[in-house]
């Protein structure tokens, strides 16, 4: 392997540390510092915020195809009503977000044979 791809990986590699390691730092000090506290009420209100945030992003984005054409908004629209669908019957996390990628890969796999 080449110096610059070690180098990718080293960075990779710190960034993720840093990523886990930061955060985990600074609850540590504000727990000592709210030390009476129970551990919910010491977190910051914006803390509570950021994963239903950072889920909805991740829903937002899921939802734009790569390539905005007819099919690829036709394969968007049906996965993510078989989601949906799916959902209201089983009421659980993993049925539904298989249904929903087999019936978008089926939309593209057979409009790619007509």
């Amino acid at each position: 392997m080449s110096n610059a791809l070690w180098l990718a990986v080293l960075a990779s590699a710190t960034g993720t540390l840093l990523l886990r390691l930061v955060p985990l730092l600074w609850m540590r000090r504000r727990l000592r510092q709210h030390d009476g506290e129970n551990g919910s009420e010491a977190l910051p209100q914006w803390l509570g915020i950021l994963g239903p945030l950072m889920i909805a992003a991740l829903f937002g984005v899921s939802l734009v195809p790569r390539h905005p054409d007819a099919l690829s908004w036709l394969a968007t629209l049906i996965g993510v009503a078989t989601t949906l669908i799916t959902w209201r019957f089983t009421r659980s996390l993993g049925w539904p977000i298989a249904a929903g990628v087999a019936a978008f890969g089926a939309v593209v796999i057979l409009a790619g044979l007509v």
